[in-house]
């Protein structure tokens, strides 16, 4: 792999490349593989363990429920593209990875990140007419709404993966065939890509810029509505609840956007920050929702909560008592929050 590193540029375009994850830890890099599988096995149970009661407990068959599950599957596919192919760049057998197989792990990686967006997005649409619109979630927030929202996400989030995509492939890789990086991104290639690229950084720039801007836009206006919203609730165990529900919402959203940002701050303006930092900035950015949000929302969520513990340690959930003396009076409708 040495003789790769200090390759100069010609008119040659490599077309297999090593994925060298943590390049500064060089002969201790196989200490990784053991942290990266455990890692990869916890995000996979955990999720999967929410997921599978959301699927299995007919109570929980409701709009956001439905939205956590398959935000946690998402979680798990863009785990499965990291991960896996992360861990034999740790060792010095590692084989070259083709680029069509770069490509295809950049899309997954791209792809599943816009679905995370999406679906927080739908989750706030979903908090707002519960808390905003209580009367008419019924008939607004239905199953029916889902396949709407669902081909939604996946267009948009194919809008952004495949000209990302699709433009790397064009690209030459003359510089090295090395990528210092454990995974395919799409600025980890770029960096060993010769020509002008200046439309590749504008394009990737402002594609980051205009998604981060549009979702964070609808996100702050979505959830400042739904916090006024619930300090209108008469009810303080309905405002608590809801208080409670979207702050688990926000804890997400803060733990997605923030690392995203940071990585990109980091790998576009401080070039002097070591590439191992940036290499960790990116795990941060990409495995931290898989391996948080369903501690997030197993632990915070209520009912997701009882059925899990119902099934690890057998305990039957505890029935919600009616404290009459937290009801609002009979002349006013008591604004109860779905889900």
């Amino acid at each position: 792999m040495d003789k790769y590193e200090n390759a100069t540029p010609s008119n040659i375009s490599y077309r297999d490349f090593f994925l060298v994850g943590f390049p500064g830890l060089r002969e201790r890099r196989w200490l990784l593989v053991l942290p990266a599988s455990c890692l990869y096995a916890l995000i996979l149970a955990s999720n999967a363990l929410i997921v599978s009661t959301v699927a299995t407990q007919r109570s929980l068959h409701q709009p956001m429920y439905v939205l956590i599950s398959l935000l946690l599957a998402v979680n798990v596919c863009a785990a499965t593209a990291v991960l896996p192919p992360m861990l034999p760049g740790f060792l010095r057998s590692a084989k070259p990875v083709s680029l069509e197989r770069c490509l295809t792990q950049m899309f997954f990686i791209y792809f599943t990140l816009l679905l995370d967006y999406n679906l927080l997005l739908a989750m706030a649409l979903d908090r707002y007419v519960a808390i905003c619109h209580p009367l008419r979630y019924a008939d607004l927030v239905t199953s029916r709404l889902l396949g709407p929202l669902a081909a939604a996400a996946l267009s948009r989030s194919l809008a952004v993966a495949v000209p990302l995509v699709v433009l790397t492939s064009r690209a030459r890789f003359c510089r090295t065939a090395v990528i210092r990086h454990f995974a395919c991104e799409y600025i980890a290639l770029l960096s060993i890509a010769c020509g002008d690229l200046t439309f590749n950084n504008r394009l990737g720039l402002a594609l980051r810029l205009l998604t981060v801007t549009f979702d964070l836009s609808l996100l702050a206006a979505s959830y400042s509505r739904i916090i006024y919203a619930a300090f209108q609730i008469s009810s303080g165990g309905a405002r608590a609840k809801a208080l409670h529900t979207c702050g688990s919402h926000l804890l997400v959203i803060f733990t997605v956007y923030l690392s995203g940002l940071s990585t990109s701050i980091v790998f576009r303006f401080a070039k002097s920050v070591s590439q191992d930092v940036q290499n960790l900035l990116s795990a941060i950015y990409l495995l931290l929702p898989g391996a948080l949000n369903p501690i997030i929302y197993g632990v915070r969520t209520r009912e997701i909560r009882q059925h899990v513990e119902r099934l690890l340690w057998g305990r039957e959930p505890m029935p919600v008592t009616k404290d009459p003396s937290k009801r609002l009076p009979k002349t006013q409708p008591e604004r109860r929050l779905p889900g």
